[in-house]
């Protein structure tokens, strides 16, 4: 199916637009992003954002944002400030800020209404006992022996609960519904139990909090939400997000909850849990390492919200689970990168090439295109002159036949400068070279060229007194095999690559990136994409490594 630009929908946009032809909830569309404030998002949060803000916008509607704060145990104000920057990093803007909290009263009285009913009771058993008599997908679960407590009893316990009166863990309460129902959910689950943690926005105002299934639906409810959108994992939980609504909706109103498939990446760990056990046991150096999957991760890497927004956007949204290659998100930066990022010259591990027959006390003032992908692009210039830095890996002094960098003999241009002709090196008493000499040809400056010679490599330099010394971190991806989160893997941690982080404190930079900013994007040309870290000082520039200009992993595996 298309839409009206031609663009084949997805199948949320497919109801979506069916729902508006046929004028249910008066044509009205209204989602909500409703994250858990216990961690920073991720690349897969990300998928959600783009569905559930993407339809709003689209389509004219609302999409709130909404803190599912039930849990005090886990959940920070650090995580709620840090969520609401990645969403608007990513472009999307939110109707109104909601917190389940905000509810807590409208669901406490509608637990109340549901004991009153004979719809819940209050338990005594512990967890591990609830668990033993849940039964199994085939067999029946076995009634709890405080099922058929009365009604005024329950309601006099539950009321006691929220005063605090008992420690956690010793009383729940539970929705009673049917203990042979196919659906283990329906088991007479869990809606609320004991927290004796204060809260981050109520404090010791309550002692008890409800479950997610209990929560979640009513408050789609309660804020008039139409299409509450989820991954694929919420399927068997949609009939007991349904029940509730029946027992709690008085008009024709309710909202319909549907599903998409999460987001999975190779060489990416995606639990939440596991990525904060990263963070205490100082695997990595914080939420915001750029090697972590998370948004802020990926923006202190170098990713664009474009590049983010597109991949998700080029991988879709279906109702079946599958891995996606993290190359293709790799492919969307360079994408986006190759069209945006100024293109610089770093020399990474640097040796002197001294041309020989270039007047000592000459300079010039090249010009260098800043982005040749654009024909607008606006131009810098960069110093040229008798000493200058090339890489140690463009100069070989017994190179094979195929080699066309730097070698005795051979000719190169140097990138906007002149082209050179090698004649020689010099070495230290290791055998390492520590200075290459060549020969210029003034006839051939890049721009205006009359030597009519052809060569078929071309190096990228720095001149020795007209650079500075950048830090440079060329990071890697994480792990080392495709799926960290296999089942069959004892210890995911085991797997964690060593090579995910080289640091080269010596590296050389034109000085056109000393006034380069936090964030800010550039081509390392013939290295890879780039951005400056907030690690940076005045006095030095830190550079992150966002991507190689190439997929050069595939060949590492291969």
């Amino acid at each position: 199916m298309e839409s009206g630009e031609g663009k084949s929908l997805n199948f949320i946009e497919a109801i979506v637009e069916k729902d508006i032809r046929e004028g249910l909830h008066d044509g009205r569309i209204q989602t909500r992003f409703p994250p858990e404030p216990n961690g920073y998002l991720h690349i897969g949060h990300a998928k959600a954002i783009c569905i559930d803000f993407g339809i709003a916008e689209k389509y004219n509607g609302i999409c709130n944002l909404r803190f599912d704060d039930t849990n005090p145990i886990k959940e920070d104000v650090e995580y709620v400030d840090a969520i609401k920057e990645d969403i608007e990093w990513l472009g999307f803007k939110w109707g109104e800020i909601f917190y389940a909290s905000d509810y807590f009263q409208q669901l406490y009285d509608f637990a109340e209404d549901l004991i009153k009913k004979g719809h819940a009771y209050v338990e005594e058993q512990s967890a591990e006992q609830i668990a033993a008599q849940k039964g199994t997908p085939t067999t029946p679960g076995i009634n709890s022996p405080f099922r058929d407590r009365p009604v005024e009893e329950s309601l006099d316990l539950f009321r006691r609960m929220n005063k605090g009166e008992f420690p956690e863990g010793s009383l729940t309460l539970r929705a009673k519904i049917d203990m042979a129902h196919s659906n283990m959910h329906f088991r007479d689950p869990i809606i609320y139990r004991i927290i004796n943690v204060p809260h981050h926005r109520t404090g010791t105002a309550w002692k008890v909090y409800p479950m997610y299934d209990f929560a979640h639906g009513q408050c789609d409810y309660f804020e008039g939400v139409t299409h509450s959108i989820c991954t694929l994992e919420f399927v068997v939980h949609r009939p007991l997000y349904d029940y509730f609504i029946d027992l709690l909706m008085k008009s024709d109103y309710r909202p319909r909850q549907y599903e998409f498939n999460r987001l999975n990446l190779t060489y990416t760990m995606m639990s939440k849990r596991k990525l904060l056990q990263l963070v205490q046991e100082k695997a990595v150096k914080g939420w915001d390492d750029p090697r972590m999957p998370t948004i802020t991760g990926l923006r202190r890497r170098g990713y664009t919200p474009e590049s983010i927004r597109n991949f998700i956007d080029r991988i879709g949204y279906t109702k079946y689970e599958g891995v996606v290659d993290v190359g293709l998100l790799e492919y969307a930066v360079r994408e986006d990168l190759n069209k945006h990022a100024t293109r610089v010259s770093v020399v990474l591990n640097p040796v002197k090439l001294i041309i020989t027959n270039y007047p000592e006390d000459k300079k010039e003032e090249m010009v260098a295109i800043d982005n040749p992908e654009d024909p607008n692009s606006t131009t810098h210039t960069v110093t040229f002159a008798r000493e200058l830095y090339i890489e140690q890996e463009d100069f070989m002094e017994n190179a094979p036949k195929k080699y066309f960098r730097m070698t005795p003999g051979q000719d190169v241009r140097l990138k906007n400068g002149y082209i050179v002709t090698c004649t020689g090196c010099k070495k230290d008493e290791t055998g390492k070279v520590v200075e290459v000499y060549a020969e210029y040809d003034p006839s051939s400056r890049s721009g205006s060229d009359t030597s009519n010679r052809k060569v078929k490599g071309t190096l990228h330099w720095v001149a020795v007194d007209d650079c500075i010394d950048v830090e440079v971190r060329l990071y890697d991806r994480l792990f080392t095999v495709e799926n960290p989160s296999d089942p069959k893997i004892e210890d995911f941690r085991d797997y964690l690559n060593p090579d995910s982080l080289k640091i080269i404190t010596n590296a050389k930079a034109e000085k056109y990136l000393a006034d380069a900013q936090p964030l800010q994007h550039f081509q390392f040309q013939r290295i890879g994409y780039f951005n400056v870290d907030p690690d940076s000082t005045p006095d030095k520039k830190v550079f992150n490594r966002t991507v190689s200009l190439k997929d050069t992993w595939s060949k590492k595996i291969n």
